[in-house]
């Protein structure tokens, strides 16, 4: 059905229009596309599909230094407010000096490192971020993305994904999935922990209730750990799973992303040489990689980002770091993402990743507790503690969106659910709402996200035989299982009223989530309960 949606914009839409073109009385551009001659005709598609849905996109030359192309996006921008900047293609070579490879591509700038080559890094930073920093405090004003590829047929498989994404009808549970994949820290004992709980506390605070996380943690101890021998196995089953966004939290490197470590062995998380075995269907994930280099895009050999980019059964965007990144400046960051996506609800990719940034550059964010937490631990444990407005100014630059930033995030319609504050195990619970659509409603009670469904034994000791190993597999998939209790029924577009049974077994804090679906959307809401046992009083944990 999608396609059928893609033919008639692309016959409706002349492939030739182009803004420059137009008559005087039509209003100026407003989305400035740096892209190489030779591969206009393949971003074709994504031209029509984008001035039929009101943006008015013009083709500017790459043929020029980074700095003579922002010079000429400043200039657009003078003339009416832009609404992104969509670079296509690799970042020339210097080294090449092959004229086509160059006429595929377009620049990037550098920028000094100043805090991160304290810690290793090249001197200095390959980053777009100027390309939408219109002021030249380097912070940016409109939202940037490039669309790294190194010819046209790669370019055609990414602009299938972005359109393909945004028309599927497919308007299944993937929306609410968040895919989340730790390493092992590494930074200290105090650090390590201090960030672990303020991890935890950004995921029951800063995902929203209604969405569903599953953890995948390169620790043998950890509850979240499966067989190790099948690490990357499942790693890759998460991306496939589809899913609003794919996150890794680690160490990185240009081609590839830590190792879990046991006695005696190491296993590879994901690496470049996996990225065959991604065969996402339905729900390509936003992939937000916080670690250092996996989006080294200006370098000879392509980065773990472009290449899970390009593939067609990657993700549809990419968001990493193009050298040494460090952990306060990138918890800064996913959190001003995490609130632009679902608390303030950016309608756009692009948008959500530029306002993170300018909330990073703020020094002292009013009513926003969790930034006020990261910033008194970082003051009392970071090495670097009198830099860390450096540190994140500089991070501005270190992370970059290897994707399209006009992409709309996909979203279902929001529900309001009526439940009462506490129910007693054993009990049957009815969950009132409304909804505007019709469909199959189902309704869950879930442990809540940072705490477990099941008492899982601790892992003090690694042991090389078949029982452990499967043991480490059954706890994984109970650490990620959080549902008490699940019931299916079919709604009308009205009140409702649905039931379900309270499991015995039940205990603590909980979410209720709905989900109603049918073929031309979706809806979702939850709320939170407490769950006692039958014969105690609800506590307010």
């Amino acid at each position: 059905m999608h396609s059928f949606f893609l033919t008639l914009i692309l016959c409706a839409v002349s492939p030739d229009a182009a803004p420059a073109d137009a008559p005087p009385d039509v209003a100026p551009p407003d989305v400035a596309v740096v892209c190489p001659e030779g591969l206009r005709e393949a971003f074709t598609p994504w031209m029509a599909y984008r001035q039929a849905q009101g943006y008015r996109p013009v083709f500017l030359s790459s043929d020029g230094s980074a700095e003579q192309i922002r010079e000429e996006i400043r200039q657009l921008a003078r003339q009416s407010p832009l609404r992104g900047v969509v670079l296509v293609g690799d970042v020339p070579l210097e080294s090449v000096s092959d004229p086509d490879q160059r006429r595929r591509s377009t620049p990037t700038h550098y920028v000094p490192a100043r805090v991160t080559i304290q810690w290793g890094s090249e001197p200095w930073i390959a980053t777009d971020n100027p390309y939408g920093d219109l002021t030249g405090d380097g912070v940016p004003e409109v939202p940037v993305g490039r669309l790294s590829v190194r010819d046209a047929d790669q370019l055609r498989t990414l602009v299938h994904k972005i359109l393909d994404y945004e028309t599927s009808t497919d308007h299944g549970t993937w929306h609410r999935q968040i895919h989340l994949v730790a390493g092992v820290g590494g930074f200290g004992r105090l650090v390590d922990s201090v960030l672990e709980m303020v991890t935890r506390r950004f995921l029951t605070d800063g995902i929203p209730d209604n969405f569903e996380t599953t953890m995948t943690h390169a620790n043998w101890q950890s509850p979240y750990c499966p067989d190790p021998r099948r690490f990357r196995d499942v790693v890759l089953d998460r991306m496939n799973e589809g899913g609003l966004f794919w996150v890794y939290i680690g160490h990185g490197h240009q081609q590839r992303l830590d190792a879990l470590r046991v006695p005696d062995a190491a296993f590879p998380i994901l690496s470049v040489s996996d990225v065959d075995r991604m065969r996402v269907e339905r729900g390509r994930p936003i992939a937000l990689m916080l670690a250092c280099y996996t989006g080294a895009f200006d370098q000879p050999q392509d980065c773990l980002a472009e290449v899970m980019l390009r593939h067609p059964g990657g993700p549809v965007a990419v968001i990493g770091g193009s050298r040494v990144t460090l952990p306060y400046a990138m918890a800064v960051l996913s959190l001003g993402l995490m609130d632009q996506v679902f608390r303030y609800q950016a309608p756009t990719l692009g948008q959500a990743f530029c306002r993170a940034k300018q909330s990073m550059a703020q020094v002292q964010p009013q009513d926003d507790p969790n930034r006020q937490l990261l910033d008194a631990l970082a003051a009392a444990i970071s090495p670097m503690s009198d830099r860390l407005a450096d540190e994140r100014h500089e991070h501005l630059a270190l992370f970059n969106l290897l994707g399209d930033p006009l992409l709309t995030i996909r979203r279902p319609s929001r529900l309001l659910l009526d439940v009462p504050d506490q129910i007693a195990a054993g009990q049957t619970l009815t969950v009132h709402g409304r909804s505007e659509i019709s469909g199959t409603a189902t309704v869950e009670i879930v442990s809540r996200r940072d705490r477990l469904k099941h008492d899982l034994p601790a892992r003090r000791q690694f042991h090389w035989c078949d029982e452990f190993l499967r043991s480490m597999d059954t706890t994984y998939h109970q650490a990620n299982d959080r549902v008490w209790a699940r019931e299916s029924y079919q709604v009308a577009s009205d009140d409702f009223a649905l039931c379900v049974d309270v499991p015995l077994q039940t205990r603590g804090p909980c979410y209720v989530r709905v989900w109603i679906e049918n073929a031309n959307g979706s809806a979702e809401g939850a709320t939170r309960i407490f769950v006692h046992r039958p014969s105690e009083t609800a506590s307010t944990e």
